[in-house]
């Protein structure tokens, strides 16, 4: 899990990427409405953040703007009407800051030389007219604090913690592994060029799943720490949503499935989504699908079948 560092620069120029902490003793301060997300729903990074700024309660406080999930083509992924009036897509919205086409230029209005990648998520500044930050593992750990001051005193939204100190050990442990064989691990395989640099990458995928799923066992649910949310369920929970749906098939994860092959995954996984106030309000399978396919069959099957 990457560790936020207050005194690494914010931004250290054209190759580099935000790594901005908004915190009462930072130069970016927590305030209601100074910031914006920038998301894509397909996008399993940008979706730790969102649905940490939900678990948080922060909807309110800071706003989103949700690029297309497709196509992304040579100038990156756009907003609705980037093409023309008739350029529409459901659960996208347009760039609320600025009416950019393109998500390129929020990049560029932060840094004109700018030379990385445009990804989701990005946290504006409004007040500053800056990029915060664009790192979701940065994001997903100072989120859950740095905004604390403008929530009510007492509330469970401002008491959540989702790495309480007693177990940081073990979410640091795993963390390690998820995120290597796990998170990076699906795209390792599905980008991998040739039949040996598959076998590489698919493996590890599967050794992840297998790790995963006695840990949750061991440890009882309905979390994969027991009694606790932590980040190891937003971490596993952004991939495993995905996987049946998406990494299975286009990804070819195809050793097996979640509903087929891991029980006390799919358990967890379906008591998240149904049970737990964040989790599906923050996920979007039309997105999810369509940013890898657009074949109408494809993108019309039912996934909370899945989920079931």
């Amino acid at each position: 899990m990457t560790e936020y560092d207050q005194a690494k620069p914010v931004h250290a120029g054209p190759e580099d990427g935000w790594h901005g902490v908004v915190t009462p003793s930072s130069h970016f301060k927590p305030e209601s409405g100074r910031y914006h997300l920038y998301i894509g729903y397909f996008c399993p990074f940008a979706h730790r953040v969102n649905l940490v700024r939900v678990l948080k309660g922060l909807d309110s406080a800071i706003d989103i703007s949700v690029v297309k999930a497709y196509p992304k083509g040579e100038k990156g992924w756009s907003f609705p009407g980037a093409n023309g009036p008739d350029d529409t897509y459901e659960g996208s919205t347009p760039d609320k800051l600025f009416g950019s086409k393109y998500l390129h230029e929020v990049y560029f209005r932060a840094d004109k030389n700018y030379k990385g990648k445009y990804s989701v998520p990005v946290l504006w500044d409004i007040k500053e007219d800056t990029i915060v930050n664009n790192e979701s593992l940065e994001m997903l750990r100072w989120f859950q604090t740095g905004f604390n001051d403008i929530l009510p005193e007492g509330s469970p939204e401002r008491n959540l913690t989702l790495y309480p100190e007693h177990l940081r050990a073990k979410i640091d442990e795993v963390s390690k592994w998820l995120t290597r064989d796990l998170n990076s691990g699906v795209y390792k395989a599905g980008f991998a060029r040739d039949q040996a640099s598959y076998e590489k990458g698919v493996i590890p995928v599967f050794s992840a799943l297998n790790q995963l799923e006695q840990l949750i066992h061991k440890n009882s649910g309905p979390y994969v720490l027991g009694k606790e949310l932590t980040e190891l369920d937003i971490l596993a929970y952004a991939t495993a949503i995905r996987f049946d749906v998406v990494y299975v098939q286009h990804f070819k994860c195809n050793l097996g499935t979640i509903r087929g092959n891991y029980p006390v995954i799919h358990e967890w996984l379906k008591n998240l989504y149904w049970n737990v106030k964040g989790f599906r309000e923050t996920t979007n399978f039309k997105h999810i699908k369509e940013n890898v396919s657009t074949d109408p069959d494809y993108s019309k099957q039912e996934d909370r079948e899945l989920l079931t």
